[in-house]
């Protein structure tokens, strides 16, 4: 008996150090290069996600070993894709299996370079982003650095050109540039353009006389690109794989007849890979509640006209923690196929947001609805459905203020029959004679 009580702890405890072990475990980040010898051309910026708690894993894009699944479940949360040139990918990777990454939730950096193969680019047009012809590359004859070798295309992106939109970019330094164009399909809206170039840029070949119309051209012309999907899988295109490098990280920007200033590529890459992994910008609904005014708990049934609290607690995800998030613009929809009611949600002490309304005289099946869409945010939706039933016959109100003309005719009506009976039944005709 001794010893199966023995064995009963050790089994309970064992399940608990497994339990913890797993909750507390979370999937490495996949870094695919065109060669191991590029852990060194990008060490400071692996050491940022390094920093960031990122575990990574090292893999040659074309390894024959490579995979992103197994047993039905993806390996890892982040894929970091620096292998312009690779021809094909190792293994059972491929632009529509990186696709379908994305679709289960994953999240993906992607760079390219001048030299852009057709793999690359499809997994581009998968997601709308279209990359120029390969040995192209951007152009700016006005706004280049002095490093150049003369083609114009190692380009200085200056703080305007970048999007405004802290949680994504909140650097506000000049950024070195050098790599390919993109464009974005204008019928995507999920699209985002995080650097766009300078009015007097354009995508050639250096190389090549000019002699048709550039794929891109102006603040067309888009340098990074970012993609949050609908399952809030966030997705960053870059033109240029030097821009993550430690050349470009330890440099200087020189603009012509300006001061030699540090460049803001280490914060711009720190800044899209926390983005890109949900380190920032991150929310989630952690509860929902409502009832009527007087009340704790929800009815089973609402009715029209009651006057009713909706409260919503939403959570964002700041340094490695769940914090309140009281935004001021956040808004509630009672929804049966239209809204009916639509109101701003109010922040309050306990750290929820809240708002009291009186519902609408009519009844059905409702939904509270909160729809929160906000730039560089994650996507919150929330539903709660309701019923709303129409007044019992004993919630009806006896006597009704504006039918007293009616109650007034029917009590004329019956004291006119009331009158008219009691003269008809006392009335007597005077007897007639013999004679007539």
């Amino acid at each position: 008996m001794a010893r199966l009580f023995i064995l009963l702890v050790i089994s309970l405890v064992l399940t608990c150090i497994s339990t913890s072990w797993t909750l507390s475990q979370t999937k490495p980040t996949l870094i695919l290069l065109e060669t191991l010898a590029q852990k060194e051309s990008h060490s400071q910026f692996f050491k940022i996600l390094v920093d960031e708690g990122f575990q990574l894993v090292y893999k040659v894009a074309d390894d024959s070993t490579l995979t992103l699944v197994k047993y039905g479940e993806f390996l890892y949360d982040n894929v970091v894709l620096f292998a312009p040139n690779v021809e094909e990918f190792g293994g059972n990777v491929s632009p529509v299996g990186i696709v379908e990454f994305i679709d289960a939730g994953g999240n993906l950096i992607v760079a390219a370079s001048s030299s852009i193969t057709d793999a690359i680019r499809e997994l581009g047009s998968d997601c709308g982003v279209e990359f120029d012809e390969d040995g192209t590359s951007v152009i700016d004859h006005l706004h280049y650095d002095a490093s150049d070798s003369g083609k114009h295309t190692t380009i200085v992106v200056e703080p305007e050109q970048l999007i405004a939109a802290p949680l994504i970019v909140a650097t506000r330094s000049p950024i070195l540039y050098n790599g390919v164009a993109m464009t974005a399909d204008s019928s995507n809206s999920l699209l985002l353009p995080v650097v766009k170039g300078s009015p007097t840029s354009y995508s050639y070949n250096p190389t090549s006389k000019i002699e048709e119309y550039p794929m891109a051209l102006g603040t067309e012309t888009l340098l990074v690109a970012a993609l949050q999907a609908r399952n809030n899988a966030r997705v960053t295109f870059s033109g240029s794989l030097d821009m993550f490098s430690d050349a470009f990280f330890e440099t200087s920007v020189s603009r012509s007849g300006l001061e030699p200033v540090p460049s803001g590529n280490r914060q711009f890459s720190r800044d899209i890979a926390r983005w890109t992994f949900k380190e920032v910008g991150l929310l989630r609904v952690s509860a929902v509640s409502h009832n009527r005014i007087g009340e704790t708990s929800p009815p089973t049934a609402y009715t029209i006209g009651e006057e009713v609290r909706f409260s919503i607690t939403i959570e964002e995800f700041i340094s490695g923690s769940w914090t309140p998030f009281l935004a001021s613009d956040v808004q509630m929809e009672f929804v049966r196929i239209d809204p009916f009611v639509r109101a701003f949600l109010e922040p309050t002490a306990n750290g929820t947001l809240e708002v009291v309304f009186v519902l609408p005289d009519v009844y059905g099946v409702f939904q509270f609805r909160v729809d929160y869409n906000r730039l560089g945010y994650t996507r919150l939706q929330s539903r709660t459905q309701v019923s709303v039933r129409p007044l019992q016959h004993t919630q009806y109100e006896r006597f009704i203020p504006s039918a007293f003309p009616y109650y007034a005719s029917a009590a004329s009506m019956m004291l006119g029959l009331f009158l008219f009976a009691l003269v008809f039944l006392s009335h007597q005709d005077s007897a007639k004679s013999k004679k007539d």
